[in-house]
């Protein structure tokens, strides 16, 4: 029998505890959004903004699932793909980009029709997309290294760019040509030149290894990079490619964010914690918080423009089916802190939607 998949929206109230304090409730559920016959891993996510919908990488399913944020529902399951990774929805176009492991395949589908566009295909494993809406270009992460660049109006593969092993997140400049690629297997992190289509330098991990999630704080030159051995955030500055701050975090990390307007890093890990710091200045951040989640939630996604932080909760393998109100229950119960095996033991796959709340450290 397939799991239930539930879409939880809670909201993020509070925040001004210290960094220790375990007795807050920072998370609030507001809203449900149940998923029937979606099972396995969820892998990443993207959000139209002005349909206020959400594109979700079902990879263990196969499918991509989209949400009606307005309705609270969702519309479509589209069907078809092979181990979807990487989503991206690209608005000019009215485009949805996803990435294929299984068959390395980037198929493009209408954003209304759903229908099937175009299929591009690299070597394997395609995984993570970013968009470049001053060129227009898509660039796809695939393979044992390279980053393939399609045209986002035409869908033509343009061209690619050679890396020395698999890149798992990577981060596009804004007001420059650098992409920042992580390559775990090299230990290293990748500066690429998209004009030349060539690498330019590399950083080492200090000592760091699996470097998988990756976030740009473009403003203050620093790139945030989470590692798995050890569980850490280790913090770049991207003008002297050096090491500027380095803190421990949640284990078994896939996906970190810079939130410009708060200065907070969220980072979530699939040890089964979500963490969150304080940026005080460029070179100086401060644990908030770690939130218990559940074990294999270490996928995620923040939408500054919506105030709101989706993390994708799996479904416990070992568990049979219980009811929807056993499972909003065993919700309530860990979002005010209480024994994060609650979700382990919950037989459905969860999406956290978290509201951001007050700046940090306000007092009310």
């Amino acid at each position: 029998m397939k799991s239930l998949c539930n879409i939880f929206l809670i909201g993020l109230i509070g925040f001004a505890v210290k960094a220790e304090a375990q007795d807050a409730t920072p998370l609030r559920l507001v809203q449900t959004f149940p998923l029937p016959n979606v099972e396995g891993r969820i892998d990443h996510m993207a959000v139209d903004l002005k349909g206020q919908r959400l594109f979700i990488a079902a990879l263990g399913n196969n499918t991509v699932e989209v949400l009606d944020l307005r309705a609270g529902k969702r519309i479509r399951s589209i069907t078809g793909l092979h181990e979807p990774q990487g989503v991206g929805f690209i608005p000019e176009f009215n485009k949805i980009f996803v990435a294929n492991a299984k068959s390395g395949a980037c198929e493009v589908f209408d954003g209304s029709s759903f229908k099937p566009i175009k299929s591009i295909k690299f070597s394997d494993d395609a995984d993570n997309i970013r968009y470049d809406a001053a060129a227009r270009r898509v660039y796809v992460g695939y393979g044992s290294g390279g980053l393939g660049i399609i045209d986002a109006a035409t869908g033509d593969q343009l061209g690619e760019i050679k890396l020395e092993g698999h890149p798992e997140s990577f981060q596009l400049e804004k007001s420059g040509p650098r992409i920042f690629v992580n390559i775990p297997t090299s230990q290293k992190i990748t500066v690429v030149d998209r004009e030349k289509r060539a690498a330019t330098m590399t950083w080492p991990t200090s000592g760091a290894t699996a470097n998988f999630p990756m976030a740009l704080d473009e403003t203050h030159h620093r790139l945030f990079v989470g590692f798995r051995k050890p569980a850490k955030i280790i913090v770049f500055d991207t003008e002297a490619g050096k090491v500027v701050a380095n803190m421990d975090s949640a284990g078994d990390a896939d996906d970190i964010f810079y939130d410009s307007s708060r200065r907070r890093v969220y980072i979530s890990g699939g040890e089964g914690f979500l963490s969150i710091f304080q940026q005080n200045d460029p070179d100086h951040y401060k644990p908030m918080t770690k939130i218990p989640t559940a074990t294999g939630a270490r996928t995620s996604l923040f939408v500054p423009e919506l105030s709101r932080f989706y993390l994708a909760v799996p479904a416990s393998r070992h568990s049979k089916s219980r009811g929807a109100g056993v499972r909003s229950t065993a919700m309530r119960r860990c979002l005010s802190h209480s024994d994060s095996s609650l979700y382990r033991s919950s037989c459905c796959c969860f999406l956290l939607v978290c509201r951001l709340g007050i700046p940090a450290f306000r007092v009310n």
